[in-house]
């Protein structure tokens, strides 16, 4: 093997979701934006509605949740949803610390990206904070442009939530 090549059964795949996935999403979210962010047990709520919301009207020919795995260990996540017939939403994107710097959220973001256009969405949207500046970068190389801010307290803190969206 050449040197700085990782060997085959390490290499980080993306899966659909399966039973329990979407459980340690939303545990994972409200442990580490508790740690990072400070944020409070609203964002947890909020995660946990997400992902309900999913499970419980899932579309699998026009959404999707891709889970982020390398060796059986779970990296990270996001959610492609159906907001109209012609908008997608994008949630959910997360990494774990560890996996962070590796592009692997541009790949999820990509993944979100080429299944939308598949599906024949016209345009993407999401919601994010202005202080996920990691998340706002990635999501800005990808053709995402800003189109709205909005000031709210929502998880125990002042926040600026940004709306964002791209066309396909």
């Amino acid at each position: 093997m050449k040197p700085g090549r990782q060997a085959p059964s390490s290499r980080i795949v993306l899966r659909p979701h399966r039973p329990g996935d979407l459980g340690w999403v939303v545990e994972r979210h409200a442990v580490l934006y508790r740690e990072e962010y400070g944020w409070n047990e609203r964002f947890e709520a909020l995660v946990a509605q997400i992902a309900a919301d999913f499970l419980l009207r899932h579309d699998p020919k026009r959404e999707r949740c891709w889970i982020a795995e390398q060796n059986g260990r779970r990296l990270g996540s996001v959610m492609l949803v159906k907001q109209s017939p012609a908008v997608a939403k994008l949630r959910l994107l997360f990494l774990e610390p560890s996996a962070r710097g590796l592009g692997l959220g541009r790949r999820l973001v990509e993944a979100c990206i080429r299944h939308a256009r598949r599906c024949g969405y016209r345009k993407l949207v999401l919601w994010t904070q202005s202080d996920l500046v990691a998340a706002r970068g990635i999501y800005a190389s990808t053709g995402f442009n800003l189109v709205r801010k909005s000031r709210h307290r929502g998880f125990g803190h002042p926040l600026v939530g940004e709306y964002w969206e791209r066309k396909l």
